[in-house]
């Protein structure tokens, strides 16, 4: 049956192209058309210095990544960034939970992730606090990405520890296209970018484009997720004068899935499931939905400077249903729970970048200024029984969350050398009004407490680059940045620990030892004052503070060009990471990542052929604070291939080549299943995707 796809493939590709694959179009008109950008010649890169408040950060990485990988999904977009691994673990709706530089970053906590400069992170979220969910994303409208690990960045704030991804969508679009893609489990997708201006106007410096997608898949398990989901973004660029340009971007967005859920790997073998993808309670699922509209106004004012500024609007709803350990708290009706917030989020920045050049002396100098705020009504967790039925509120209340920054940078670079100085002052102001039942024992707590809180943090950045060469780049990074407590935790707790500050230091270098080989390698440190948790089972479900934790490792990442058509990546990310505050032998971070890898070779050949072969790898971690249970690791392969023409383009990508047999999502539950006599420690899992084949069929007009 996998071979069937291979040969429909290239039965597909015969009919269409009747010509050799060694013969065509130049390779300068070789495209990814998942992104439209241009192939980039690695030989043609220089190692420069990157200024500003993102001084050493990994353009050139990205830039050369998105060119040459194909992207299938927003999720792909994530798995850009070189050490970053992701896992869906309840349906294809719920955001993937995140892995980076040794944290289990949950669903963003130590991520910051913005979109066209509007936030995706949630504060205060009802599943988890930073809670980032990109499926409002259609990744082939992403033009560029921007990513940097740890807390180094003036102007990255809130959830900044691990490092931070930023995405920008095109500016204009090379073509109009259709696009048509369907594949096992019932998957179909369709996609439609459209120019809405004509080849005049957009000489003209106006453009304009919609962007509609579809999605339909019920997954590899036998209860079929019927995960759904409809996205619409468009964006117009237009000039107001000679010095500025008015963005406006609007997007709406909405999903609805069942899910397995995790399992307990001992319901296998005791019968309770067929097999790894069965499931034990069906009720659990979700609905999920967002609409942003944001203006942005570019102004040059003079030669040296440039003003941005930028507001934005999103409305967004949230409702999952979910039962990690079944009969364990409530052994007569049964774990299930559901979280649900509405929520309103306004917010605005403003940037000032001004640039003075006098002989070999170059300085730059930004400041910047933001406002969020964030109303939710109402956000609550509730006891539910066979997914209808509500028996009791957990938590319920109203949540106001405000948060105001501003920062500083300034970059002086003479000759081979770049210095980076800046500092970022943030203050974060939580309302909580508990509408908790009486009976909840939630109530009682904040009866007594002030619904009120506020903090501020002063987080200095200093960033070194020195240029030993035409081919050689170090560099230094020190910083402090923080992430915010869950409102909630934040009134509980009178106060204490509102945003808990993260310190880092990196020790790199960037390194072109020949024409085709560019090498980024990095040993780092990152110390947090406190570590977020997250309880197992319904009593116990809002962020936690933890202790004090500490984070060592080594990042390496190599990109090679072996020919103008063959491209080559690698990447290895070491980490240790470990509780400070725990006994040695109990102070392992739950599933941290210690060892991971990533590589690909790509091709674009002048005729048009196209593709590549990537894995993934993910090493054995600890799923516990003494490392008694494990979360097992995987070596997962995949695989696109593509014929792509001025008018069309036809494709095949395949997820696990090689079927292997893998666990996505693994946890250390104690659950109880129903009948078993006690509960039981153990690993609960989401089984990871088989072979998975999808076929494609793409329009340019």
């Amino acid at each position: 049956m996998r071979w069937t796809w291979f040969i429909l493939f290239l039965f597909i590709i015969t009919a269409v192209s009747g010509q050799s694959p060694i013969h065509g179009q130049s390779p300068n008109q070789s495209r990814d058309t998942a992104t439209s950008q241009p192939i980039v010649n690695l030989k043609e890169i220089t190692i420069t210095h990157s200024g500003g408040a993102a001084a050493g950060s990994f353009r050139t990485l990205s830039r050369i990544d998105l060119s040459w990988q194909p992207v299938r999904s927003a999720q792909d977009l994530l798995r850009l960034v070189p050490g970053l691994f992701i896992a869906q673990h309840q349906g294809g709706g719920k955001a993937e939970q995140i892995f980076l530089r040794g944290f289990d970053a949950d669903h963003g906590t130590d991520v910051n992730i913005t979109a066209d400069g509007i936030p995706v992170n949630m504060v205060s979220q009802a599943h988890g606090q930073g809670y980032a969910d990109m499926h409002f994303i259609i990744p082939e409208t992403i033009g560029s990405y921007d990513f940097g690990k740890g807390p180094y960045y003036s102007d990255k704030g809130d959830f900044t520890t691990a490092g931070y991804v930023s995405y920008d969508t095109k500016k204009t679009l090379e073509s109009s296209l259709v696009k048509v893609e369907g594949g096992q489990f019932h998957t179909g997708r369709i996609v439609t970018l459209l120019n809405l201006l004509s080849p005049t106007a957009r000489q003209k410096g106006q453009t304009a484009y919609i962007a509609v997608e579809g999605l339909y898949s019920d997954g590899p398990f036998h209860y079929p997720e019927h995960f759904n989901r409809g996205n619409l973004f468009g964006k117009l660029i237009m000039p107001l004068s000679r010095s500025s340009t008015l963005t406006l971007i609007t997007s709406t967005f909405a999903s609805r899935w069942r899910a397995a859920g995790e399992i307990p790997e001992r319901a296998i073998a005791e019968g309770y499931i067929k097999d790894r993808f069965g499931v034990i309670d069906s009720a659990q699922g979700g609905n999920t939905a967002r609409t942003n509209a944001s203006i942005r106004i570019d102004t040059r004012i003079n030669y040296h400077l440039h003003l941005e500024n930028q507001a934005w609007y999103t409305r967004y709803s949230f409702d999952l249903l979910s039962n990690f350990t079944y009969f364990y708290f409530y052994p007569t009706t049964g774990d299930e729970f559901r979280q649900h917030e509405k929520r309103d989020l306004y917010g605005y920045t403003g940037r000032l970048t001004a640039t003075h050049t006098s002989g070999e002396i170059t300085l730059t100098s930004e400041g910047g200024w933001g406002l969020r705020s964030d109303r939710i009504a109402p956000s609550f967790l509730a006891h539910t029984a066979g997914g209808d039925s509500i028996l009791n509120y957990v938590q319920m209340g109203n949540i106001r969350e405000t948060a105001l920054n501003a920062w500083w940078s300034e970059t002086f670079e003479k000759r081979r050398w770049l210095f980076n100085i800046g500092a970022r002052l943030d203050y974060m102001y939580f309302v909580y009004n508990n509408l908790a039942p009486a009976t909840d024992t939630s109530a009682a707590i904040y009866a007594t407490l002030n619904p009120r809180a506020g903090k501020a943090v002063l987080s200095p950045k200093l960033n070194i680059q020195y240029n030993a060469g035409k081919t050689t780049q170090l560099y230094l990074k020190i910083g402090k940045g923080f992430h915010s407590n869950d409102a909630r935790i934040v009134i509980a707790n009178k106060g204490y620990a509102v945003l808990p500050a993260a310190y880092g230091a990196d020790l790199g270098i960037n390194w072109k030892p020949t024409n085709g080989l560019l090498i980024n390698a990095a040993l780092w440190y990152l110390y947090l004052r406190q570590e977020f948790t997250y309880g197992a089972d319904l009593g116990d479900q809002a962020v936690s503070p933890g202790g004090r934790t500490r984070r060592q490792g080594i990042d390496f990442s190599a990109r090679y060009q072996f020919t103008p058509w063959l491209f080559g990546k690698w990447n290895v990310d070491l980490a240790r990471p470990r509780d400070l505050d725990a006994a040695k032998g109990a102070n392992y971070l739950p599933l941290a990542p210690t060892f991971s890898s990533t590589a690909a070779i790509n091709f674009h050949w002048p005729s048009g052929w196209n593709g590549g072969i990537s894995y993934r790898y993910l090493h054995d971690r600890p799923a516990n604070a003494d490392n008694t249970l494990v979360a097992k690791g995987y070596f997962i392969t995949d695989l696109s291939l593509n014929y792509t023409k001025k008018r069309y383009e036809a494709g095949l990508s395949v997820e696990n080549l090689f079927d292997r047999s893998w666990n996505e999502g693994q946890f250390a539950y104690t659950s109880r299943l129903r009948n078993e006599p006690a509960p039981v420690d153990g690993i609960s899992f989401t089984p990871g995707t088989p072979f998975f084949a999808r076929l494609k069929l793409t329009v340019f007009f």
